[in-house]
């Protein structure tokens, strides 16, 4: 399909089939993704991905440690709580996830599971974990690099019939994805993508996030 066709129908995917990805679609996914902008071609990524066993244990670890108590502990800081317009619209998809999947304001126990699948990277068979060199820190620029590979990741997947979510939930806990995705102690984990292929049967698949019109936040200068 045509780029404008492809951003615009790409959604979050947070229902999978039980089927394996191919190693060889995500090794080409990524050969297309790497081609992402980067500043001043530094490349500052890498991708770990995860599946089978591994993965599972990276699963069950980020959930007991929620269940229990464990504090979230990313390897880099960031706000971990929204305001204002940001708050609002992380509330509206949350409002449109919950109205999909019958879920009502005072249903404590789904709300719960809820959350608990975001931990469980949504049972996705595929986890990518991007990470970047701890020696880059204040690593914003980095960071921002790593984010143009992602967003190229979940096109690069989407076109291939494959769907994804970019989760945060999925590393709040980096000790355990650390140690279960082998990642070395000189590499600060930034984000995880899940990936497989989607279940359609899930209704949660089915709500789209809407944009805001341009003239919210778009300035023109000079015109």
């Amino acid at each position: 399909m045509d780029f404008s066709t492809l951003i615009k129908e790409r959604k979050s995917i947070r229902g999978y089939l039980p089927k394996p990805v191919p190693r060889e679609v995500i090794e080409e996914i990524i050969d297309v993704a790497k081609w992402a902008p980067s500043s001043m071609n530094t490349q500052p990524w890498y991708v770990h991905v995860v599946t089978g066993e591994p993965l599972d244990r990276i699963l069950q670890g980020n959930s007991d440690n929620m269940m229990n108590g464990v504090p979230p502990k990313r390897d880099f800081p960031m706000k971990e709580e929204y305001e204002g317009i940001h708050r609002r619209r992380q509330v509206d998809i949350a409002i449109q996830l919950f109205e999909a999947m019958g879920i009502e304001r005072d249903d404590k126990a789904r709300r719960t599971d809820w959350v608990m699948r975001g931990f469980r990277q949504f049972d996705a068979p595929v986890s990518l974990v991007l990470t970047y060199d701890k020696y880059l820190e204040p690593a914003a620029i980095s960071q921002f690099d790593l984010g143009a590979l992602s967003h190229a990741i979940v096109l690069a997947a989407w076109e291939r019939g494959l769907g994804c979510v970019i989760n945060g939930q999925g590393i709040m806990q980096s000790k355990v994805v650390r140690e279960h995705a082998g990642i070395p102690d000189d590499q600060n984990i930034m984000i995880c993508i899940a990936m497989g292929y989607p279940d359609d049967n899930f209704v949660a698949n089915t709500v789209k996030s809407v944009r805001e019109d341009n003239e919210k936040f778009v300035r023109y200068v000079g015109f």
